[in-house]
């Protein structure tokens, strides 16, 4: 596992330890990696940054005494680093798996676009960061270009959420509600969602791999597996607050300049380019390929338990934005609403 200490790859190492499998966590040392792995210390970024990871295949662990069976990466800088890495474990791992995203679609996917669409052009496996769109398909590239289609898997994951999440998109619905009162709800309350719980992506990825499974597979949830409303209602049941949803109009929102996705996570308007993009896409290969998803409650009461754990605070992503509506802007639009009679 490259990686492996924070959201996505912990729960990958998780899932691995829990199939008793050997696993071997090479990272930075910022964060601790879970008890019961290898652990090696190492910067892809830094000149000689692979040296542990070199001694590592030189010595040969793992079944067959000669690497890894699968190697996971979840990398989402600049690609030449997935390049070096790949080119030095193509020799002593059997599978390389990228964790990728939906976002590698040529902007804007159709509604119901799958792992066939077009995807974006300019990347290549070579390139120092850009941006995240042609990162992530550059790191697709250099995946592919060092094992070869055949031993390569790239899981285009959409919205991800669950304990350990590092972006604070449940973690702010979360918390905004368990504060109590009239809470600013972006309708309509049925909008379809589309994401996948960490821990089904994480269970899935080791199956795939023990299928000898490759290529693309958009690795999401069925679109309206789950409804704005059916989240909402969820994240008040089990912080067991008081909280008022004032279920309001798109129209009025977008109006009043509030920023979809990221002033008010996981919500894009219905029939928007982005709710095409992040909430319809087709996940059929997946599911036929093993894919299962928990319910909602699920994902929200686990989330809500590891956020009261951690005190109420949430790590994140130095480099990734903030999320979240200030709550003056809220109350303002709340009042608006109010006045003009609107909501749902």
């Amino acid at each position: 596992m490259l990686g492996g200490t924070e959201f996505v790859g912990r729960a990958v190492v998780e899932s691995a330890l829990a199939r008793g499998w050997e696993v071997t966590v090479f990272h930075r040392g910022r964060h601790a990696p879970p008890a019961g792995v290898r652990s090696l210390l190492g910067d892809r970024t830094a000149p000689d940054g692979l040296a542990a990871l070199v001694d590592a295949s030189t010595a040969g662990s793992g079944s067959g005494g000669g690497g890894w069976d699968v190697v996971v990466d979840t990398w989402s800088a600049a690609p030449r680093a997935v390049r070096d890495t790949a080119r030095l474990l193509s020799g002593v791992a059997g599978r390389y798996v990228y964790v990728s995203s939906c976002s590698v679609y040529a902007w804007p996917p159709a509604a119901g676009y799958d792992e066939r669409a077009p995807v974006v052009e300019g990347a290549s496996a070579d390139a120092d960061r850009t941006d995240y769109a042609r990162d992530k398909r550059g790191g697709e590239l250099a995946a592919v270009e060092e094992f070869g289609a055949d031993r390569s898997l790239l899981v285009r994951a959409g919205l991800i959420l669950g304990p350990y999440e590092n972006i604070g998109r449940l973690p702010w619905w979360l918390t905004r509600i368990a504060r109590g009162g009239p809470v600013l709800a972006p309708g309509p309350r049925n909008l379809p969602l589309q994401y996948v719980d960490v821990r089904d992506l994480a269970d899935w990825i080791p199956g795939a791999a023990e299928q000898g499974l490759s290529g693309p597979y958009n690795l999401i949830a069925p679109s309206g597996a789950t409804t704005m409303g059916e989240l909402l209602d969820a994240c008040v049941r089990v912080t067991g607050s008081a909280a008022e949803l004032r279920w309001t109009a798109p129209e009025l929102i977008l109006g009043a300049g509030i920023e979809p996705w990221t002033q008010l996570p996981v919500w894009v308007p219905e029939g928007s380019e982005s709710h095409d993009a992040l909430h319809r896409a087709d996940v059929s290969r997946a599911v036929r390929d093993g894919l299962r998803c928990r319910g909602v409650e699920e994902t929200v009461r686990d989330t809500w338990e590891w956020l009261t754990g951690l005190g109420g605070v949430a790590p994140h992503r130095s480099d990734r934005p903030p999320v979240g509506l200030d709550p003056a802007v809220e109350a303002k639009v709340l009042g608006l609403r109010l006045g003009l009679g609107l909501g749902l």
